[in-house]
């Protein structure tokens, strides 16, 4: 059976939450294959608002399972704040929430380390969430981070309070706080009681339920744009969050991908440091981040808002392959009067019409703009493409013939029923 992968196709918050929560009626399996909870889905459904950081969002659907990949670094505190507020909720989890026994453990050494490491940047910080993902990230490529297996294991307390006592070397020569070390390894003996029923090997499980015909989605955290080696490194988390991320955080073959749906606003958004060329410091762009709620489902900061960029989402379909486009928070454009599409860059002269690798360049970058007419309407109630205003169907054309990619998703509010899909990707 197919795999389908959901990918942030800008610098992440797209929308991908509700994407995925709409996609999910029709699929078996939701499978997180990296990031860990430095990044949050937001989905909307009634009255209800869940904010989900590691846990897939296709646990909102009854008898969707859901699968934590082995490209995860995992705060098993996190995880059991999150599972324990679903079940209050009224969610079952167990028999339906699988945790790759591959996937890496963040601690609370790492957090404090993520700190001190951002605040020794002075003049150039990434603007991380401190959530501890670098290094665990680091840890693993290093080859001495723990992994969820080792929270099965007698030894756990032993191997934290070694990991603990090595962390806190590196604090002390950073000059930042050390952690009590009986404390943190009785954080996580606790954590890893709770979690162990959810530990398994999801290799054998994924790829049995794609040799039975289960349908299967893959969703990413964050954007291309944030991708280790795609994106604005440095200014970039620390993993691959496009679809080459997907076999090695997950054990899928890559020959099973059949489709990659790219989530993008209407608009462009950046949390943290880094270039954003069509970045508005001015009234526009506070009047995009209150009427689209701009603030961080993570850290709660508010997101740098821009024009779309189109060099951006053409980057993200090549390096991506992105089968069609997911195009959220329309709705938010409509009482624009002239609504700007960034088609280009101009760097010294020079016409640039990809992203380049060079940060300094980038941030150099003045965006191209090509004019489009608003609609100047509510879109609220539209049900159908057919009621869309003629000028927001011209909107999307236009993004449809400028990336070369057709849409096949339209989401006019946060709610499920403020979405319009679209029979193979086709808006005429």
């Amino acid at each position: 059976m197919a795999v389908t992968v959901l990918i942030g196709a800008q610098w992440g918050d797209e929308g991908k939450g509700k994407v995925i929560d709409v996609l999910t009626e029709r699929v078996d399996w939701v499978v997180r294959y990296q990031g860990g909870n430095n990044a949050g889905h937001t989905v909307e459904i009634g009255d209800e608002k869940y904010v989900l950081h590691l846990i897939p969002s296709g646990i909102l659907r009854p008898g969707t399972r859901c699968v934590i990949g082995n490209g995860l670094v995992v705060d098993p505190a996190g995880l059991r704040q999150e599972l324990e507020d679903l079940h209050a909720r009224g969610h079952e989890t167990r028999g339906r929430l699988f945790v790759s026994d591959r996937a890496h453990v963040v601690l609370d050494y790492h957090k404090a380390l993520d700190g001190a490491l951002e605040a020794e940047k002075t003049g150039r910080t990434i603007g991380t969430t401190r959530r501890g993902i670098g290094p665990a990230y680091a840890e693993k490529s290093s080859r001495t981070g723990l992994r969820m297996v080792d929270l099965l294991s007698p030894e756990l307390p032993d191997r934290v309070a070694d990991a603990v006592r090595r962390a806190n070397t590196r604090l002390a020569a950073l000059g930042a706080e050390t952690l009590r070390v009986n404390e943190t390894v009785g954080r996580a003996v606790e954590a890893a009681q709770y979690l162990r029923p959810y530990i398994c090997d999801t290799i054998p499980l994924l790829n049995g339920a794609r040799s039975k015909g289960d349908s299967i989605l893959c969703e990413g955290a964050q954007g291309i744009m944030l991708d280790i080696d795609f994106g604005t490194y440095p200014y970039v988390t620390s993993s691959n969050t496009g679809a080459s991320g997907v076999a090695s955080g997950t054990g899928l073959p890559p020959q099973s991908i059949q489709r990659v749906v790219g989530v993008i606003k209407a608009y462009t958004t950046r949390v943290g440091e880094g270039p954003f060329p069509t970045e508005l410091s001015d009234a526009t762009g506070e009047r995009l981040r209150e009427r689209g709620g701009e603030y961080g489902a993570t850290t709660g900061r508010p997101r740098r808002c821009g024009w779309f960029d189109g060099v951006i989402a053409r980057y993200a379909a090549t390096v991506c392959g992105v089968s069609d486009w997911a195009i959220t928070k329309m709705d938010v454009l409509d009482d624009v009067e002239t609504i700007r599409v960034c088609t280009a860059y101009e760097c010294d002269g020079k016409r640039l019409e990809t992203v380049p690798a060079d940060l300094e360049t980038f941030s150099r970058c003045r965006p191209v703009y090509e004019d489009l007419e608003g609609w100047q309407c509510s879109t609220a109630g539209c049900r159908s493409v057919e009621e869309l205003p003629e000028k927001a169907r011209a909107f999307v054309h236009y993004l449809e013939d400028f990336t070369g990619v057709k849409a096949g998703l339209l989401s006019l509010g946060p709610r499920r029923d403020q979405t319009l899909s679209v029979e193979d990707g086709d808006f005429d």
